[in-house]
């Protein structure tokens, strides 16, 4: 066989002439009619249709049919890459997915850990899925495959999500009932916002001065309220299923949205697409995605008067130049182990990057920058707050303004089943109202809060009723969840909850209703599918819809 001057595969003089695969466009293959040399006859296994030549409609012959040969695994490398001087290194591509028991391994770029491969570690129907194309060795590029497959282009915005672990009672904050009796309506008063009709806790002051950048959705609701269930519905938008242990870290049996950001729109510049802090939530894992799709996780508190992320700096012993030369071992290392995947695969060009990653960590000024947060203005870490929530929010500016696409605050301690008012007046509410007001201020006036999606909720709300330790239990019925900036309308309350915010009085949003609206903020397609290891097509999102009020 060998391609033709117009592109067409057809046969060569010297054999006989099967077919011709005329390519109509990158998924789309026909066979027509070859052309025939002499006198060189049409093949038994084919007949002639005006069309071109087709398989025979008898092919099936009597006889047993021979086993399909065994796929093995290839062999492991007999000599493992090491780093054990460069602990640095190893930690950035540990984190990055590409260490595993300090040896340098390729890691695949289709679902993660997989069964059922083809020796190459590729599913089956994965290779089917990326079109025969590439299967014909039709010389098609990955930027051709990569442009068909792409259909929902990025808006270039990014994720801000403080996720307060524990669950935010968000009738003493967003939605207060003052009209409601005592035991549901707790200590607290409503102040007027810069929003006309909309009120909020008299103990977030600040934020009452940038509600016309919030929005509340006000009918959020769930049907569970325990804390590891409702963790992965509201950082997945998926409810985990039979078999799910929330005592995992990871414990994702579907990804959470940073991974997924991650996958679908990749790293801008030497930045990660995905980092949580000042740790990871066990639902912020990437599930069948990978590891390619994991967090970055800075451990830490950036409150902390020594903070530092040590996996972007490189041992003082170790020479840039000593460190350029491994980065080049790498990379003759990633030339030599190409395989099938790299050929088939539209996220092609993601192959082996995830090194050249874990160096740009180490070497751009721009992510060294990015993760420095003693350099920052000694006013503005004092605006934010001097304490942990405060400087996260900081940091997350700080990273989103380098390139990161999704980052995901880890705050606790909002589980208030006693002294729920006092909890909140004395800390809580202080470090939400100054860290994020703040933040949102400070986004603005960098011209980046439009292309910055702010979202402040937790797992689940509080029960409206008081219980005997003046605190407030668990309840996912009826919740608010707040969102600003990222192309959202902002001084909105959409929906609303009955006179004690005991359930929904309007028309109820849920988690996959907002993951819906994040990906279409983003340029994500909701509707678009992940194949498992499995090979089972799973939507980014789990029927959601837009939260209309909200989208301009």
């Amino acid at each position: 066989m060998r391609r033709s001057r117009n592109g067409n595969i057809e046969s060569s003089p010297n054999n006989s002439p099967l077919a011709i695969l005329e390519v109509e466009d990158i998924f789309t293959i026909r066979v027509v009619a070859p052309k025939v040399i002499g006198k060189t006859p049409i093949p038994s296994n084919l007949y002639p249709k005006t069309s071109g030549l087709f398989p025979s409609r008898n092919l099936a012959k009597p006889g047993r049919l021979h086993r399909r040969p065994i796929n093995r695994p290839p062999e492991k490398m007999k000599k493992a890459v090491r780093f054990g001087s460069t602990p640095g290194l190893r930690r950035a591509m540990i984190t990055l997915g590409y260490l595993v028991d300090g040896s340098i391994r390729p890691s695949h770029l289709i679902g993660g850990p997989m069964t059922n491969r083809f020796c190459d570690g590729l599913i089956r129907r994965d290779f089917l899925h990326l079109g025969s194309a590439a299967l014909f060795g039709l010389g098609l590029s990955t930027a051709q495959l990569l442009r068909a497959a792409n259909k929902a282009r990025s808006r270039d915005v990014s994720v801000i999500y403080i996720y307060l672990k524990g669950g935010l009672s968000t009738i003493d904050t967003w939605d207060m009932k003052p009209a409601a009796p005592s035991e549901f309506r707790g200590e607290f008063n409503p102040i007027k916002t810069k929003v006309p009709g909309i009120e909020i806790c008299e103990h977030l002051p600040m934020m009452a001065k940038v509600m016309d950048k919030v929005s509340l959705v006000r009918s959020f609701r769930h049907h569970n309220s325990d804390h590891g269930p409702a963790d992965h519905y509201m950082l997945t938008g998926y409810f985990p299923q039979a078999g799910f242990n929330s005592g995992l870290t990871p414990n994702n049996q579907k990804p959470a949205h940073g991974a997924i950001i991650a996958r679908k729109l990749g790293p801008r510049g030497s930045v990660p697409p995905y980092v949580t802090l000042p740790k990871m939530h066990p639902s912020c894992g990437s599930a069948y995605l990978g590891s390619s799709a994991a967090p970055f996780v800075i451990e830490g508190d950036p409150n902390a008067p020594d903070f530092a992320v040590p996996d972007i700096v490189p041992p003082p012993t170790l020479a840039a130049a000593r460190l350029d030369d491994r980065k080049k071992l790498l990379a003759a290392i990633d030339r030599f182990h190409k395989s099938a995947e790299a050929a088939i695969n539209p996220a092609a060009n993601a192959v082996g990057t995830f090194r050249e990653r874990a160096f740009d960590l180490m070497t751009s000024p721009a992510a060294k920058k990015a993760f420095d947060i003693h350099s920052e203005d000694e006013k503005l870490r004092d605006a934010y707050g001097r304490n942990t929530l405060g400087q996260s929010c900081l940091m997350a500016r700080r990273l989103v303004e380098a390139g990161v696409r999704a980052v995901t605050i880890d705050h606790s301690n909002w589980d208030t089943h006693d002294a729920n008012f006092t909890t909140l007046k004395r800390q809580l509410l202080p470090w939400l109202d100054i860290g994020l007001s703040t933040l949102l201020t400070d986004l603005s006036e960098r011209g980046m809060l439009n292309t910055t999606l702010v979202v402040v909720s937790g797992e689940f709300g509080r029960t409206p009723r008081i219980n005997k330790q003046a605190g407030r239990d668990h309840w996912g019925p009826a919740f608010t969840v707040a969102v600003a900036g990222g192309g959202l309308a902002g001084g909105v309350a959409v929906g609303k909850s009955d006179a004690r915010a005991e359930k929904p009085a309007s028309d109820p949003y849920g988690p996959e209703d907002l993951f819906a609206t994040i990906f279409h903020q983003v340029g994500i397609d909701p509707k678009e599918e992940f194949l498992t290891p499995e090979g089972r097509p799973v939507a980014v999102c789990n029927g959601g819809r837009l939260i209309e009020e909200l989208v301009r």
